[in-house]
């Protein structure tokens, strides 16, 4: 008898390219994907992990009338700590009942390294009205900022140690892509295998490794494709001006205006913070906490002609974010730039981190967050196993 001529199943040359860039790109960089959806997954729960280990230090014990000016304040943990670094910014809640969070953090231009490239991030957390420190925190060496590091640059500068995370992020981007494109069923009856797991028949661990892959980076991939275009707005200006086009119409965002001080020749006022300090409160009486440079310089270290405010509107969260520009000599208000008139490519700019963690859709928001990090990050694991078992089978055959 003759054997029946058995005709094997056409694949698209969609399908056959989609495979080769899936398997190319998943070896070539799946180690880095692991790690930085790994530490991604790790970093999501920060401010809850550390509203529980820091509670004595966030909240104060007896509250008064009026808290201590910020200069004493400021003076009084300078000489306590006697770091030769100067604090460099104030967070203040407006929940009386929260310390005031006072920040050291410099930064090494020549460094190539996290460890060499921060010289100094402390938070100092003071009991506004009694000006006892209630802690201080080292956050060079903490958990949180490291695993934030490792996330954005593998411990590298961070200047240029984003491409190298940025890179493998776009390769997996279109692994992502054409995971989809493998996953897609071409009828119905093979659909319904590609939603659950069938195990009833199933013995091998083979077979549930690859529907593991298979099904769970089906249902990732989309928030994972977020996660990932949200991530390398950070690192490629071109994502970012692509962003603001479709956004605003504008390549870039608008830049900030420099504003002559009117009382340039004044004597400055040593309660200048405390002035604007209390006309923030009196603005913005409803936000979360707002933020006062104390050294007269920015986060890169450029000196500031005036005393620009941020105001956070939610715990948490960095979208919802106004701000107001105080004369750094008297302390009268110059500007107000309120989160309701920013054009939507600034709107999106602020919001982009909220998006990136999942804190922007709140607890619910975070939790899916987490398990699709975790997904994430069990897929080059799964991937490299599906590989590793066709070439033993392979191995085998010849």
């Amino acid at each position: 008898m003759k054997k029946k001529h058995v005709h094997k199943k056409k694949i698209s040359g969609t399908k056959k390219w989609s495979a080769k860039l899936h398997l190319w790109f998943g070896l070539s960089v799946g180690i880095i994907v692991f790690i930085v959806a790994l530490t991604g997954t790790m970093y999501v729960f920060k401010d809850e992990i550390q509203g529980v280990l820091r509670k004595e230090a966030i909240y104060v014990k007896e509250t008064k009338a009026s808290a201590i000016p910020l200069t004493v304040l400021k003076e009084k943990i300078s000489l306590e700590l006697n770091e030769k670094f100067p604090i460099n910014a104030v967070e203040i809640p407006l929940d009386k009942n929260k310390s005031y969070r006072f920040s050291y953090y410099e930064k090494n231009k020549k460094g190539w390294n996290y460890f060499q490239e921060v010289k100094i991030n402390k938070l100092v957390y003071v009991d506004q009205y009694s000006g006892k420190i209630l802690a201080v925190y080292n956050e060079k060496y903490d958990l949180f900022p490291i695993l934030k590091s490792i996330h954005w640059s593998l411990l590298l500068k961070a200047d240029w140690g984003k491409y190298v995370i940025g890179i493998p992020t776009v390769l997996f981007i279109i692994m992502l892509i054409t995971g989809i494109i493998l996953w897609w069923p071409k009828n119905k009856k093979a659909r319904k295998g590609r939603f659950w797991f069938s195990w009833e028949n199933v013995k091998t661990w083979k077979r549930k490794n690859y529907d593991l892959h298979n099904v769970l980076g089906f249902y990732a991939s989309f928030l994972a494709l977020l996660m990932s275009i949200t991530g390398i707005y950070f690192a490629y200006p071109y994502v970012k001006n692509t962003f603001n086009l479709a956004l605003s119409g504008t390549l870039e965002l608008p830049k900030e205006k420099e504003i002559k001080s009117p009382d340039s020749l004044m004597v400055k006022n040593a309660s200048v913070f405390d002035i604007t300090a209390q006309e923030t409160r009196k603005l913005y009486p409803n936000s979360s906490s707002f933020r006062i440079p104390l050294n007269g310089k920015n986060k890169k270290g450029k000196e500031l002609k005036n005393i620009p405010v941020t105001i956070y509107g939610q715990e948490g969260r960095y979208s919802e974010r106004n701000t107001l520009v105080f004369d750094k000599y008297s302390g009268k208000l110059l500007a107000e730039k309120p989160h309701q008139k920013l054009a939507n490519a600034e709107k999106y700019a602020n919001a982009n981190y909220d998006i990136h963690t999942g804190s922007y859709f709140g607890l619910f928001g975070k939790i899916l967050w987490f398990i699709t990090g975790l997904i994430c990050t069990s897929l080059p694991v799964t991937g490299f196993l599906v590989w590793w078992g066709k070439q033993k089978k392979q191995g085998k055959k010849i």
